[in-house]
């Protein structure tokens, strides 16, 4: 536990108030929580707090610091409960951008990655729901290539390693939702309709807009197109985003 009385940190009652509302916290409270969690790396309420300063921002490290908090947190569910939460979502009044998506796209040679990029919110934190746990478990799988080990001065040491880590029961079956849910077994020459028919409902359950996302943040284009053309489906009055978002996509494939 933060040693309080040093000085060096955030007032120990103005940290508990932050907790209770975050939506309190602003930029200025962001040196203090990082030297917090310098000096105690396995913090879990200061990391949380500090993922709420980054989505404040709308800063380009909040997905990746995303990852690094939920490889610090012992139950990943208290963690999603709280990034989908209406105070965590609520953000500081700004001042009204014009949105880019709105603007006609010009010719294709002229096109700049960089505007696209920005069309498709590529680098904006990424926004779950409580209904999105797949999403969630989809960003959250790249997180999994280093684990972390205590040293006994209890900093932090990444190292690469061959080794499965432990998972709570909990996290066993989110894995196993996740390595089975998306299967979709070979379709047999006698019940191919069958298949089909629940190969398309499995698709649009699984499918939103976040979920696209991720999957553009991951660099994995064929799947985010292949999102697009479900939502599309699955809410026709907007086709003509989902449209304009396959577009997109597939001009930054064509400028990568």
């Amino acid at each position: 536990m933060p040693q309080w009385q040093n000085g060096n940190f955030l007032n120990k009652d103005l940290y508990i108030q932050l907790l209770e509302k975050p939506e309190l916290i602003s930029q200025e409270h962001l040196s203090d929580i990082t030297d917090i969690i310098q000096e105690y790396p396995y913090f879990q309420s200061a990391r949380a707090l500090r993922l709420k300063i980054l989505k404040n921002q709308e800063s380009y490290k909040y997905n990746n610091e995303l990852k690094i908090t939920a490889a610090h947190t012992s139950d990943r569910t208290v963690l999603f409960d709280f990034i989908t939460s209406e105070a965590f979502k609520e953000a500081p009044i700004k001042e009204e951008k014009i949105s880019l998506k709105d603007k006609i796209l010009p010719k294709r040679k002229q096109i700049k990655v960089s505007a696209i990029e920005e069309d498709l919110a590529i680098g904006k934190p990424l926004s779950f729901t409580q209904n999105e746990t797949f999403s969630f478990n989809q960003w959250l799988q790249l997180s999994s290539k280093k684990a972390i080990v205590r040293t006994l001065n209890n900093k932090i040491s990444e190292k690469q390693t061959s080794k499965t880590p432990v998972k709570s029961e909990h996290e066993a079956i989110i894995d196993r939702f996740i390595e089975t849910a998306p299967k979709i077994s070979r379709p047999s020459k006698t019940n191919t309709s069958d298949i089909k028919i629940s190969e398309n409902q499995q698709n649009n359950q699984l499918a939103t807009e976040t979920l696209a996302k991720v999957y553009l943040e991951q660099k994995k284009y064929d799947s985010a197109i292949q999102a697009y053309k479900i939502l599309s489906l699955k809410y026709p009055e907007k086709s003509g985003f989902f449209a304009d978002q396959i577009k997109r996509i597939q001009i930054l494939q064509n400028n990568k």
